[in-house]
């Protein structure tokens, strides 16, 4: 079993998530690449993708390599994100995910928080419609923390023992 974990981080929350994933990858061969630097997925059994949640939505470069995806291509995903755990941006934002990923087979996915910019939380915190989100988003200053690196390392684990079975 060869996995490969990629990821596209801006503020190194998804960076930080996507190494506790790689160190949960057990009895399997891993690389662990970023997602700007991957040429092909035709050798690995597994791929891991890791982003951002953008506008409660898949970002740009994360959509677009789930696009190109080879057909069947076993993935897990996560993500961090500002919302609460399970929340409705986060929960819109995997949706997304598995629209994209239709002809991929979705092993799991996992999502965490993860400290916001500040300059996004301040400019929400400006508009009455987002300022809720923005309050939500000060609560995840302190993430991703151990806990959810604990959390990735076992959802790694799970996805691979998934992986093997199909």
């Amino acid at each position: 079993m060869k996995a490969l974990v990629t990821y596209f981080s801006e503020t190194g929350n998804t960076e930080k998530l996507a190494h506790a994933v790689h160190e949960g990858i057990k009895e399997a061969t891993k690389d662990i690449i970023k997602l700007e630097d991957v040429s092909h997925v035709d050798e690995y059994d597994v791929v891991f993708l890791g982003f951002p949640v953008h506008a409660h939505s898949v970002p740009g470069k994360a959509a677009k390599f789930i696009k190109g995806l080879p057909k069947g291509t076993k993935i897990a995903v996560f993500l961090t994100h500002g919302s609460l755990r399970g929340g409705p941006l986060a929960v819109t934002a995997l949706y997304d995910a598995m629209t994209l990923a239709s002809d991929l087979t979705v092993l799991g996915t996992f999502s965490s928080r993860g400290k916001v910019k500040s300059e996004i939380v301040d400019a929400m915190m400006k508009k009455p419609e987002h300022r809720p989100w923005a309050q939500e988003a000060q609560s995840a200053s302190a993430h991703p923390d151990e806990g959810d690196f604990e959390d990735a390392r076992e959802f790694a684990g799970q996805m691979i023992t998934k992986a093997r079975r199909m």
